[in-house]
């Protein structure tokens, strides 16, 4: 199957690896802030020319927001974002599966800098999430679910590569 093809899958695959770490850490008390509502709200944003926010939260709803945050955080954030997985993997020259298993954590590690460095700020939390909401911990909560999405997206390439 192509190289492409079975990253934007293993994006998705790790996309809901990602949301169920989300929810189990969230129980233990450690989450970003951020929701898919607010996911919603940023991507309707985007689309009507407003990148930034001085504050999501107090933003104002917009009608399909949720349904928007759903799609973009699979489509986009799962299956786009895992794209650069396999160009990476390319020039790298990684073909054999633990090499995909692998770099697909390492790549899920380094994908922690997208909420860091731009969600975060964009939302108005600013670098890191340093002024998100009370009692949320953007930079340890990203990192923790990053890695399972980049698991997820190195196991499926792994498993797809047919070596």
């Amino acid at each position: 199957m192509n190289t492409y093809v079975l990253a934007y899958l293993g994006g998705i695959v790790g996309a809901m690896l990602m949301d169920i770490t989300e929810a189990l850490v969230a129980r233990a008390g450690l989450t970003s802030g951020v929701s898919v509502v607010l996911v919603g709200r940023w991507a309707l944003g985007l689309l009507r020319g407003q990148w930034t926010h001085t504050d999501i939260a107090r933003s104002p709803a917009r009608p399909g927001e949720v349904h928007m945050g759903w799609a973009f955080h699979f489509l986009v954030g799962g299956g786009g974002v895992a794209l650069l997985y396999a160009g990476w993997l390319q020039a790298a020259g990684w073909m054999l599966p633990t090499q995909r298993l692998w770099g697909g954590l390492a790549f899920g590690a380094v994908t922690s800098l997208l909420p860091w460095l731009l969600l975060l700020p964009a939302f108005g939390w600013g670098w890191f999430g340093r002024r998100g909401p009370r009692g949320a911990n953007a930079l340890l909560a990203s990192m923790v679910s990053h890695l399972p999405y980049g698991l997820g997206v190195g196991a499926v390439m792994a498993l797809g590569s047919g070596h």
